[in-house]
């Protein structure tokens, strides 16, 4: 067995491309191996700032000779056919083929025999087209050819069995003009670019990354990051001090060194009135620097830089001309951050008005007045939310995307409007709102749980995802480019993480009302202009299906507003759905126990559903509740036949003197009686566990029936009552949850 290693060096490689880039190589040259035929044991793929480099373990030195055989035509066959097989497979004549009998009479067999190739000469053959075949984010062209590569290749390692590739050079692309450009194949490569940048020649690829290591490149991605986090760790530990987590800073950083050597520096007095989030991130956006925390878990005045050489006076010309450039940007956040202090965020709400939200939801001033009225209506739902304090953080919410900070640094919306909050004495309350309406911003973002805070952040949500039904902009396959979905989900986290009781229908109606007054000149425009068109073979497909689409969508928000507010919130009620089975499958949760009580159909209080979902999937993995379902699906199931051949429907009364057989009786009587009676009122008080119990206690009765009625009677009136009492079950069960939704 022998190994394969591969190495294309390049010009530096953006940090943020290169676990992907890695894990592209490993795929493309084993898929190429396996395709013809070559098996291996293992596959390692490593990447630093200029290599991309590959080791596969295990490969024999020959793929296998192979064997097929060829059914061909039947004997006596025309000789048009015969002449065709032969010349399909090479063949020169019948004698080359076998005769065998295959019980449908005798057939022609060609036994077809392909040497295997040597593995070298396969890699050979396929290496350019890997290198063609990657697909980098972004790539550039260069020397006049059309190939791609993130950044200029500068030459290749090929060798297999410790021998380099019989090949010298690979050409880039397709030339079009007359000079050739090419890269080198060979064995070597070049240490690090300062500190080692002679060429290094080796035989294997333990001595070729031990060489490298020699030459001040540590080759494992995950070895340079180990490193990285000793480094900063002690050196934090030696002030006293502990490193920030930023596992994504510490990531990026492993891809922009090859030989990684921390220190640390000092930030000036001066700068650490400025709010710390300021500082953090802006030493973590433009210098990549870690920050720093004393014993308090406060921002302490270091930061710690990661450089790519050893300097020979241990760092100090760096760290002071990092100090320098660190100077100098938190001069211009400190200057942006006293400027903004000028300004009150009320004076900022009327600049918001400036700015597009979008082009059919108007400003964003638009946005901000009706988050400020929603917020206002949520706050009767939401426990000690002060309605007053909701309004006015909700007013004041979007105002600090115009001040001089965010502009500099937008992910720290929100973060900057909460300080601004506190400089002017406003309550904490809605500060802290104003900090928090953006959240949950994903599934491990933290969720609200003040009331004023979940009142504008429901309100700000629940407004973006209404905005962009209402203008059918809804979320398509994998596209979302407004983040519905995230929106979606966030206000699920919100209500089921702080137990809110809302009916979400009438809120989303309000919603949807105040969005469609925002909208209804775009409405109106894209309405006529669509209904004017003239649509003929020439128009595109996309602009007919338009046309055929939207047309009537905004005539009805535009005519009919009440029915579409309905049609439009029963849509959104349905995304919360597939939204809420997203949420609930990492619990365990079933889907399809969703389904079941979404179909329902009058429950829009989410809380409700996720206790009655809860419920629901205590009763079906119960083996009561297993049977029942069985029971309700064989009811089902006889109902839909039946009906489809008669052409007629069976929910109608049950008529009690046409109840012959105690088991027809008993169930009727458990039916209305036992738990249409018992359970009303479990239902009515949300005790949904109970509700299921006491449907459990329908079991013996449909199994008992199913053992000893015979639905189908000879007597057409039995027949049509057993089959109303069969349509009674399945009603009485629904009440709970649909369970045709349910699989198994």
């Amino acid at each position: 067995m022998a190994e394969l290693l591969l190495e294309l060096f390049s010009e530096e490689i953006p940090a943020r491309m290169q676990a992907r880039a890695a894990d592209d190589l490993q795929r493309l040259v084993t898929d190429k191996l396996k395709a013809a035929g070559l098996t291996f044991t293992s596959a390692r793929s490593y990447v630093t700032p200029r290599r991309l480099a590959l080791v596969v373990d295990g490969l024999p030195l020959r793929s296998a000779d192979e064997a097929k055989e060829e059914k061909g035509p039947k004997v006596g066959s025309p000789q048009q056919a015969i002449d065709g097989f032969l010349k399909k497979h090479g063949l020169s004549s019948l004698d080359q083929c076998e005769k065998r009998d295959t019980g449908k009479g005798e057939f022609y067999f060609a036994v077809i025999e392909k040497k295997g190739a040597s593995t070298a000469t396969v890699v050979d053959l396929f290496i350019d087209s890997v290198l063609m075949d990657f697909a980098w984010p972004k790539s550039m062209r260069w020397a006049g050819n059309d190939f791609r590569w993130v950044r200029p290749l500068r030459s290749i390692i090929l060798m297999f069995d410790g021998k380099a590739s019989s090949r010298s050079e690979f050409e880039l692309g397709t030339v079009q003009n007359k000079s050739r450009e090419r890269v080198s194949i060979g064995s070597s490569t070049t240490g690090h670019r300062f500190l080692a940048p002679s060429d290094i020649t080796f035989t294997s690829f333990a001595d070729y990354q031990a060489k490298l290591k020699a030459a001040k490149v540590i080759l494992d991605q995950a070895e340079r990051r180990a490193s990285i986090k000793a480094q900063a760790d002690a050196a934090a530990a030696k002030e006293g001090l502990t490193v920030k987590a930023d596992d994504g800073l510490l990531d990026e950083v492993t891809g922009l060194v090859e030989w990684p050597t921390v220190l640390m520096g000092k930030i000036d007095d001066e700068f650490m009135s400025v709010p710390h989030e300021v500082l953090t991130t802006s030493m973590r956006v433009n210098q990549k620097y870690f920050a720093l925390l004393d014993r308090q878990g406060q921002l302490a005045p270091r930061f710690l830089v990661t450089a790519n050489i050893e300097a020979t006076d241990g760092g100090k010309a760096i760290i002071h001309g990092n100090e320098r450039v660190l100077r100098a940007r938190l001069s211009d956040a400190k200057f942006f951050w006293d400027q903004d202090l000028k300004t009150s965020l009320g004076e900022r709400v009327l600049q918001l008005d400036s700015i597009t939200y979008h082009a059919k939801l108007g400003s964003v001033g638009d946005k901000a007045r009706r988050v400020k009225a929603l917020a206002r209506e949520l706050a009767k739902f939401i426990p000690g939310c002060d309605a007053g304090l909701a309004n006015e953080a909700a007013a004041l919410a979007k105002a600090d995307l115009v001040s001089g900070m965010v502009g500099e640094f937008p992910e720290l919306q929100g973060i900057m409007g909460r300080y601004y909050a506190r400089h002017e004495k406003l309550p904490d309350s809605v500060a802290d709102a104003i900090a928090d309406h953006y959240k949950p911003l994903g599934p491990n973002d933290t969720c609200p749980s003040a009331p004023v805070s979940v009142a504008v952040a429901l309100a700000d949500k629940i407004d973006t995802l209404t905005g962009f039904f209402a203008i059918d902009e809804k979320p398509t396959g994998s596209k979302d480019p407004f983040a519905l979905r995230r929106a979606a989900l966030g206000i699920i986290r919100l209500i089921l993480d702080n137990k809110l009781r809302i009916g979400m229908k009438p809120l989303l109606k309000t919603s949807l009302e105040a969005n469609r007054q925002c909208a209804l000149p775009h409405m109106k425009e894209e309405r006529d202009l669509l209904m004017h068109a003239n649509i003929s073979v020439h128009t595109p497909k996309a602009t007919a299906e338009m046309y055929v689409r939207r047309p009537g969508y905004f005539t009805r928000a535009l005519e009919t507003a009440d029915l579409w507010k309905e049609e439009v919130a029963s849509d959104l009620m349905d995304f919360f759905a597939d939204r809420l089975k997203v949420a609930l499958k990492e619990q365990g949760v079933r889907h399809d126990l969703v389904s079941a009580v979404f179909a329902i159909g009058n429950e829009d209080d989410l809380t409700r559903l996720l206790a009655r979902v809860e419920a629901l999937k205590s009763f079906v993995d119960s083996e009561d509740g297993a049977n029942l379902l069985a029971g309700f699906k064989r009811a089902a199931n006889i109902l839909r036949i039946e009906e489809k051949r008669d052409g007629l429907s069976y929910s109608g009364r049950v008529n009690q003197q046409l109840l012959l057989s105690d088991a027809e009786i008993n169930l009727f009587n458990v039916l209305v009686e036992g738990f249409e009676m018992a359970a009303r009122d479990d239902l009515f008080d949300e005790n949904f566990a109970n509700a299921m119990r006491t449907m459990a206690g329908i079991r013996p009765f449909v199994d008992d029936f199913f053992e000893n009625v015979q639905v189908n009677d000879s007597d057409s009136l039995i027949r049509e009552n057993r089959l109303r009492l069969l349509s009674q079950l399945t009603k009485t069960m629904s009440a709970v949850a649909d369970f045709s939704k349910i699989e198994g």
